[in-house]
C-alpha cells in the first residue's frame, strides 16, 4: 500500500520542473539573480563538453575534460537556462577547497618494507596540495626526486602555505636532515625514495577551487606514463553536498582510479561536530565519499614506535557518507602532531607552535637542534601514510590494480584496536569507539600488508549502509561485483565455510560493530534523528529544507522506499535475512 502511496506522489510531480531542479546543486537554488557565480558543468555521456551553450553573461570556459564538464562563470539569472538545456546533466559551484589540518613510520611497520630493500623507487606518486618545495630529504644522487611541477593558482611553483610539502615528506621525505651527529630521530617518509610529481592547487593562504583540482587530477592521468604515476595523494576536500554519483571531485577521482591510479583521500576533521547530533558521525568530506578511493582517518601514535599505546584522534571526521551512506572511512593510519619537512615560506596558522621549525626530538628527553621539520596534525597526514604504503606495495608488485591495493590494505589492517577510548582535550572528553564508521577496516599495517598476496577480483567499492528502522539495526548492502560482497553471496547460497578469504568478518574485523552505545540506539546518529529519521541535518533543516526529497517525506522519510517497509525495513529483501546475512553492525533499541 505503502509503495502504491509513493508512485501515486512521484507521478505527480511536473516532470520537467523536477529535472530542471535536480540538475542544479542545492545551494546554486538559493543564489540571488543579480550575482555572477563561478560553476561547473557537467554535460551527459554522449556530449561533448566543448559544445558549451551559450547563455547570456557566461565567461569563458576552461575544459575539464575529466569530467566531461565546464569551468564558467554565469549570472544566477542563467542558471535556469543551464539546467533547462538538454545536453546538461548537473550545474554545482566551483566550491573552495582546503587542506585537512588538525614517529609514525615505525608505529605501522614500514620498517619492514625498508629492511626487503622496498622504498618506492621508479613509483611516481602525485600529490595535489599546496605544492613541495624542494629539500635534501626530497633529493637522491643525480638530482629531486620532485620529478615535475605544475601551478594552478598563480602564485609560483613552490610550496607558500607548507602543507603539501609536510604531506610529502611523510610519503617519501629520506630522513636525509635528521641524520646529523646531534640527531636522535630519523623523520623519514614512509616510501623514501618515491618520485613525486607536485600539482599546486593551494595557493599561499592555504585556499583553492575544486575547478583547480580537478583539473590537476586531468592532467595526472595524462601524466601516468611519462612519470609512472601509480598514486595519486589528496589531502584536500569540501563538504558534501550531493550523491558521489553527480559530485564532480568524485567523479574526478574515479577517473584516476580507473586510469590505474590509487587515489588516496583524507576523511575530514570534523570528528567532534555534533551540530546535528551526531556525534561526528557522517562527516566524511569529499571526495572520500566516494566508494572508489581509499578514504583515511587519523589515529594518534603517541610520539612512540609501538602501536599498542595508539589511540583514535577525536577529530578524524565519522562515517557513514551523507547522503549516499557509503561506510567510511576504509582505513586510519597515524595523523596526530606527525613530524615532517618544513617549507620556509609556511603560512600555517591552525596552532602556534605550527608556525615554526620543529625544533627538538623526543626520543629520549633531549632537544637537539633541526630547522628542517615541524609538526602538524590532521587527517591529511594520515592520507600522506597511506599513499607511501601504497607505493611500497605498487613497487613490490606492479601488476597490483588500485582495487587489489586498496584490498589488501584493508583485509591486513591492524584490528585490535581499543574498544573505547575516552580522550581529554582543553578539558573537554571526547569518547570514542573502535566500530567500522570510525576506524574503517582498522589500522594501517605495512608488514601485513606486503605479506599478503591475496588478489581480490572484482572493484574493492567500500560498501552502503542500510538502516532498518524495525529493529533498529544497520547492515552492509551487499554488491556482488565487489570482493567481500563476492564472498557474502557465495556464503549465503553454496553452503561454503564461515570464512572465506573476502569474508567481511575478515576485512573489517569481528568487533568492528559495536551494540549498544552511541551511535546505536535511539541516539542522534540512528534513532529518530540527524542522519536516518527526521532531525536536523536530514529534516526541516537548514541544509536540505523541508522539501519532499530530503524532508520526512514519501520518498526519504518513513516511507515505502526508505522507511519501515517492505522494500527498506525489516524485509526477507533489505533486512536481517539470507541476502544480506546476518552482520549486524550497530544493534540499537528501537
Amino acid at each position: 500500500m505503502k509503495w502504491k502511496v509513493w508512485m501515486g506522489w512521484a507521478l505527480l510531480v511536473p516532470t520537467m520542473m523536477l529535472a530542471q531542479t535536480t540538475k542544479l546543486a542545492p545551494e546554486l537554488k538559493l543564489t540571488a539573480s543579480e550575482q555572477s557565480i563561478p560553476v561547473i558543468v557537467q554535460y551527459k555521456p554522449a556530449v561533448s563538453a566543448s559544445k558549451v551553450k551559450i547563455v547570456a553573461g557566461v565567461s569563458a570556459a576552461a575544459q575539464l575534460t575529466v569530467i566531461n564538464g565546464v569551468r564558467v562563470v554565469v549570472p544566477a539569472s542563467a542558471l535556469a537556462s543551464l539546467a533547462a538545456d538538454p545536453n546538461v546533466a548537473y550545474v554545482s559551484p566551483d566550491r573552495p577547497v582546503r587542506g585537512l589540518l588538525n614517529n609514525s613510520a615505525p608505529a605501522v611497520l614500514a620498517n619492514y618494507a625498508w629492511g626487503l630493500g622496498l622504498d618506492g623507487t621508479h613509483v611516481g606518486v602525485a600529490v595535489i596540495d599546496s605544492g613541495i618545495h624542494d629539500s635534501h630529504d626530497l633529493s637522491q644522487t643525480g638530482g629531486s626526486r620532485i620529478k615535475a611541477s605544475l601551478d594552478y593558482t598563480g602564485d609560483g611553483l613552490d610550496d607558500g602555505y607548507g602543507h603539501g610539502t609536510h604531506v610529502a615528506g611523510i610519503i617519501g621525505g629520506s630522513g636525509f636532515d635528521s641524520m646529523c651527529s646531534t640527531c636522535n630521530v630519523a623523520i623519514r617518509g614512509i616510501a623514501p625514495n618515491v618520485d613525486l610529481i607536485s600539482f599546486r592547487v593551494l595557493n599561499n593562504n592555504g585556499d583553492g577551487n575544486e575547478s583547480a583540482v580537478i583539473q590537476a587530477i586531468q592532467d595526472a592521468i595524462q601524466l601516468k606514463s611519462a612519470y609512472n604515476i601509480r598514486v595519486l595523494n589528496l589531502s584536500v576536500g569540501r563538504p558534501v553536498y550531493e550523491s558521489y554519483n553527480q559530485d564532480p571531485l568524485c567523479r574526478a577521482a574515479e577517473q584516476a582510479w580507473k586510469a590505474g591510479i590509487v587515489v588516496v583521500v583524507s576523511a575530514g576533521n570534523n570528528g567532534r561536530d555534533n551540530t546535528y547530533g551526531s556525534y561526528g558521525y557522517g562527516m566524511i568530506e569529499s571526495p572520500g565519499n566516494d566508494p572508489y578511493v581509499i578514504t583515511v582517518g587519523a589515529m594518534n601514535a603517541k610520539g612512540t614506535p609501538d602501536r599498542g599505546d595508539d589511540v583514535m584522534t577525536s577529530y578524524s571526521a565519522k562515517g557513514p557518507t551523507v547522503i549516499d551512506r557509503i561506510v567510511k572511512p576504509d582505513i586510519v593510519a597515524p595523523g596526530n602532531r606527525v613530524v615532517s619537512l618544513y617549507a620556509p615560506a609556511l603560512l600555517e596558522a591552525q596552532n602556534p607552535q605550527n608556525q615554526v621549525p620543529f625544533s627538538y626530538f623526543e626520543s629520549d628527553g633531549s632537544q637537539e637542534p633541526s630547522g628542517s621539520y615541524f609538526v602538524l596534525s590532521g587527517t591529511s597526514m594520515a592520507a600522506g601514510m597511506v599513499s607511501g604504503a601504497a607505493a611500497l606495495l605498487v613497487q613490490n608488485d606492479p601488476t597490483l590494480t588500485p582495487d587489489q591495493v586498496k584490498a589488501r590494505l584493508m583485509k591486513t589492517a591492524y584490528k585490535k584496536l581499543p574498544r573505547y577510548v575516552a580522550i581529554i582535550d582543553n578539558g573537554q572528553t571526547y569518547t570514542e569507539q573502535a566500530d567500522v564508521f570510525t576506524v574503517g577496516a582498522g589500522y594501517l599495517d605495512v608488514q601485513a600488508a606486503l605479506l599478503n598476496k591475496d588478489r581480490a577480483p572484482g572493484a574493492a567499492k567500500s560498501p552502503v549502509a542500510v538502516f532498518d528502522t524495525a529493529s533498529g539495526n544497520v547492515y552492509f548492502a551487499v554488491d556482488s561485483q565487489t570482493p567481500w560482497g563476492m564472498a557474502a553471496i557465495f556464503k549465503s547460497y553454496s553452503g561454503a565455510p564461515s570464512t572465506s578469504t573476502w569474508d567481511t568478518t575478515v576485512v573489517w574485523g569481528s568487533d568492528a560493530f559495536l551494540p549498544g552505545t552511541p551511535p546505536s540506539g535511539s541516539s542522534a546518529m540512528w534513532g529518530s534523528s540527524a542522519m536516518w529519521g527526521s532531525s536536523a541535518m536530514w529534516g526541516s533543516s537548514a541544509m536540505w529544507g523541508s522539501s519532499a526529497m530530503w524532508g520526512n517525506s514519501a520518498m526519504w522519510g518513513n516511507s515505502a522506499m526508505w522507511g519501515n517497509s517492505a522494500m527498506w525495513g525489516n524485509s526477507a529483501m533489505w533486512g536481517n535475512s539470507a541476502m544480506w546475512g546476518n552482520r549486524v553492525l550497530i544493534s540499537g533499541e528501537n
